[in-house]
C-alpha cells in the first residue's frame, strides 16, 4: 500500500485539477441533444405491434386482447404459468422481437407483474414461425443477443431469462426487452407461435400485461438503450421537464453522444492515472463543528418513531466524571479512557497481556471486568502492573538493562549504569518486556504433586504457564518446523490448502483457490476468514466464526484436534517437508536424524529412551513401506521407503501434545 506521503498529495492534486479540466468540455450541444431525442422517440416506429390472433395460458389464466394490442391477465394466477401467443405479421426481414411490460390499474399495486408487489419473474421466452401457407412448417427463432431497459436478465442465480421487482416504485412505468434474431427471417405473411414461460421458486410471478412487436431495423436495440426511467422522461416535451429530469437525461446524453466520445476518453484516462497512484483512501468521522452538548433522544422500547426523554452524552456516573476542561466529544472521551483518574482502562489492558503470556487473566473474565465477572487473585499485582503502565518507573526502554521483581526488587533505574532513560507511557512493549523477564514468567512449568493438589490452575503463579497455542499459531509451529513458514508482512489474505467442499455453499458460487508460492505459507493470521465457512482447522482450535466479538477464547481438548493435525492437507504438507528437512540437514545417521526431528518440533533434545522409540517406529515404517512401494509413491512422490517412513514419522511428531502447546 503506498503512503499518503507530501509527493504523493502533490502529483495527486495535479491529476485532480487535469480531471476537473477534462470535465470542461462536457456541455450538452442542445441541438444535437434534441436530435438524440428525436432519434430515441422516432425508434418506436420502426416496430409494427403484433395483433393476436389466438392466445392460451396453459394453467388457466384469462388472457384479454385490447383494441391497442395489448394482452391483460386476469383471473388465476398460478404458481407456474405458460402464455401461448399466435400471430401474423407481413413485415420482411424480420431482426428484432420486443415485449414490452406495461402496468395497469387491475394489476397488484398497479403492476406490471401479477405477485403481491407487482413483480415477475419470465423463465423463458421462445419464438417458433412459418410461412403463412405452409403452417406445418414451424421452425425455433434463435436469438443472439438481448437488452432490457430494466430488471436482470440471465442472473445465475435463479437462472431466469428476465424478471424486474418494481416493489420499490412510487410510480409504475412500462419495461421492455429487444430479443435480437441471429439473422433475418419472413417473407411475406409469417405465422409466429410466441411462448411466455413462467417459473419462480416463489409462485405467481407472471406477467400481467403485455404487448409484442416485431421489427426489420438495423440495430433492434436502439429503442432499448434508454432505462425506463429515462424513456419516460424522453417521451415529456422538454418544456414540460423538471430541472432533475433535465439533468438526468443529459447526463445519459453525455454518456452516449459521438460528439463527445474524445472527452469520454481523456475523462477514462484522468480516473485511471489517478486510480494507478495506488493512494487508499478511507471515510473518517468528523466532530461537528459546534458547542453544543451531544444529544439523543431514547427509543422506546427500541422504536425510532417513538421518542421518549432526551438523554446527552456524558460517562457512566459510576466512574470518574469528565474533567472540567473537557468537552463531551470524541477527544474528550479519549482523553477521559487514560486520564488517571479512569480505573479501568490501563488495568484491563494489562489483565490481557497477562492473559495472552500466562493463558489466565488476573482477572480471568479478561471480557467482562463488573460484578459478573471473577475476582483478581493477585489484585496487587494488577494494580502494579496498571500504575506501570501508565506511569513507568522500571526499566530501561531501549532493553538494554530490565529491572525485575526477581533480581532487583529495591533498584532504581536513576541510578543503575546499564539503564537507559525510561520507557514511554503506554508503551506496551514494555511492559510486555517487564513481565516475560520476570522471575515469575521465567520459571520451571514442571509440577509436582503437592502443587497440583493445592493449585491445580496455577492461580498462585507458584509454576511457569503451561497451555495450547491458539488456532492461528497451530499451523504456524509446523510450517516453522518443516522450513516452509514464510516470513513475510503484511498484503492481502491468502487462501492456504483446507479439505475441498468446504466453500461449496448453494447460495453463492465463489471458490476457494488455492494461494501459490509463499502465499501458501503465510502466517495463520493472514488467512482468509468467511463467517458462513470459517477455516476449519482453525475452527477444531477453538478460533471463532467472527460473528460476534469474543474477548477471551475457551480452550477445549478433543479427539477432532488430533485428527486435524493428523490428516489434514495443510499439516501433512508440513509433514512430507520437515521429512525432506531431516534427510537434508539431520546426516545420513538415523539417531541424528531423529535427534534433529525432535528438537524441530518440540525445541527440546530428546531423551534416550524417547530416541529409542522414534527410531523403533521409523524401522517399522520403513520396513512397511519397502514391501508397499506403491503406498510410498503414492504418499512422497518418491519410490523412497524411507523418506515415507520419515514422513510418517513427522506427521506424529506434529501431533505430540508438547509441539503444540506453550511451556
Amino acid at each position: 500500500m503506498d503512503v499518503d506521503t507530501p509527493n504523493v498529495r502533490a502529483v495527486r492534486a495535479d491529476k485532480d485539477h487535469r480531471l476537473v479540466i477534462t470535465w470542461n468540455p462536457w456541455t450538452s450541444n442542445a441541438a444535437e441533444g434534441d436530435v438524440y431525442s428525436v432519434t430515441l422517440t422516432g425508434a418506436g416506429n420502426a416496430w409494427s405491434t403484433l395483433v393476436p390472433s389466438a392466445m392460451k395460458a396453459t394453467a388457466g389464466t384469462t388472457l384479454t386482447q385490447a383494441a391497442d394490442g395489448t394482452v391483460l391477465t386476469a383471473g388465476a394466477n398460478p404458481a407456474n404459468e405458460i402464455y401461448n401467443i399466435e400471430a401474423r405479421t407481413s413485415v420482411t426481414g424480420i431482426t428484432g422481437i420486443r415485449l414490452e411490460v406495461l402496468p395497469d390499474r387491475s394489476l397488484p399495486r398497479g403492476g406490471p407483474g401479477r405477485d403481491a408487489y407487482g413483480n415477475f419473474f419470465l423463465k423463458a421466452f421462445e419464438v417458433e414461425a412459418a410461412p403463412a401457407g405452409a403452417t406445418d412448417r414451424f421452425e425455433k427463432v434463435d436469438f443472439q443477443e438481448m437488452l432490457a431497459d430494466n430488471g436482470k436478465i440471465k442472473e445465475k442465480k435463479f437462472t431466469q431469462l428476465w424478471s424486474v421487482d418494481a416493489s420499490r416504485e412510487d410510480q409504475r412505468l412500462p419495461r421492455q426487452i429487444v430479443f435480437v434474431t441471429c439473422g433475418k427471417f419472413g417473407s411475406g405473411e409469417t405465422v409466429l407461435r410466441i411462448h411466455l414461460r413462467h417459473e419462480s421458486e416463489f409462485g405467481g410471478q407472471n406477467i400481467g400485461r403485455f404487448r409484442l412487436s416485431v421489427t426489420a431495423a438495423v440495430d433492434p436495440t436502439a429503442i432499448a438503450t434508454v432505462s425506463h426511467k429515462l424513456r419516460a422522461v424522453v417521451a415529456i416535451s422538454e418544456n414540460t421537464r423538471t430541472e432533475e429530469q433535465k439533468k438526468d437525461l443529459a447526463e445519459y446524453y453525455r454518456s452516449v453522444a459521438p460528439s463527445l466520445r474524445a472527452a469520454r476518453q481523456r475523462l477514462k484516462d484522468a480516473r485511471k492515472e489517478l486510480d494507478d497512484l495506488g493512494v487508499v483512501s478511507t471515510l473518517v468521522m468528523r466532530e461537528r463543528a459546534s458547542f453544543e452538548r451531544p444529544s439523543t433522544y431514547l427509543r422506546i422500547r427500541g422504536s425510532f418513531l417513538s421518542k421518549g426523554d432526551l438523554v446527552y452524552a456524558n460517562v457512566p456516573a459510576v466512574l470518574a466524571p469528565l474533567g472540567e476542561s473537557e468537552l463531551p466529544n470524541r477527544l474528550g472521551l479519549a482523553r477521559w479512557l487514560v486520564s488517571k483518574e479512569n480505573p479501568l482502562t490501563a488495568r484491563v489492558t494489562v489483565n490481557r497481556f497477562w492473559e495472552q503470556l500466562f493463558g489466565r487473566g488476573i482477572v480471568e473474565t479478561s471480557e467482562d471486568f463488573g460484578t459478573q465477572g471473577a475476582r483478581p487473585t493477585h489484585p496487587e499485582l494488577l494494580d502494579w502492573l496498571a500504575v506501570e503502565f501508565m506511569e513507568p518507573s522500571f526499566g530501561a526502554h531501549d532493553g538494554s538493562v530490565v529491572q525485575t521483581a526477581s533480581n532487583a526488587p529495591n533498584a532504581s533505574p536513576a541510578h543503575d549504569l546499564g539503564a537507559s532513560a525510561l520507557p514511554r507511557a503506554w508503551s506496551m512493549k514494555a511492559i510486555q518486556r517487564l513481565i516475560v523477564t520476570s522471575a515469575t514468567y521465567r520459571q520451571s512449568s514442571r509440577i509436582t504433586p503437592e502443587l497440583e493438589e493445592r493449585d491445580p490452575y496455577n492461580r498462585l503463579l507458584a509454576r511457569a504457564p503451561r497451555f495450547r497455542l491458539d488456532a492461528e499459531m497451530v499451523r504456524d509451529v509446523a510450517l516453522a518446523a518443516s522450513g516452509l513458514l514464510s516470513s513475510k508482512l503484511g498484503g492481502p489474505s491468502v487462501f492456504p490448502p483446507q479439505t475441498e467442499g468446504i466453500w461449496d455453499l448453494p447460495y453463492n458460487e465463489e471458490k476457494w483457490t488455492l494461494s501459490g508460492g509463499e502465499d501458501r505459507y503465510r502466517r495463520g493470521l493472514y488467512t482468509f476468514i468467511r463467517r458462513t465457512a470459517p477455516y476449519p482447522s482453525m475452527l477444531n482450535f477453538d478460533s471463532t466464526s467472527r460473528e460476534m466479538c469474543t474477548a477471551r477464547r475457551v480452550r477445549t481438548n478433543t479427539p477432532l484436534q488430533a485428527l486435524t493435525t493428523l490428516n489434514d492437507p495443510a499439516f501433512f504438507e508440513a509433514a512430507q517437508a520437515l521429512a525432506r528437512r531431516i534427510e537434508k540437514e539431520g546426516g545420513t545417521q538415523a539417531p541424528a536424524r531423529a535427534k534433529l526431528a525432535f528438537r524441530l518440533c518440540t525445541s527440546r533434545a530428546p531423551k534416550p529412551d524417547e530416541i529409542d522409540r522414534l527410531l523403533s517406529w521409523e524401522q517399522r515404517e520403513q520396513h512397511f513401506f519397502e514391501q508397499h512401494p506403491n503406498d510410498a509413491q503414492s504418499l512422497t512422490g518418491s519410490a523412497s521407503p524411507e523418506l515415507a517412513a520419515w514422513t510418517m514419522l513427522s506427521n506424529v511428531l506434529l501431533n505430540l501434545d508438547e509441539t503444540l502447546t506453550r511451556e
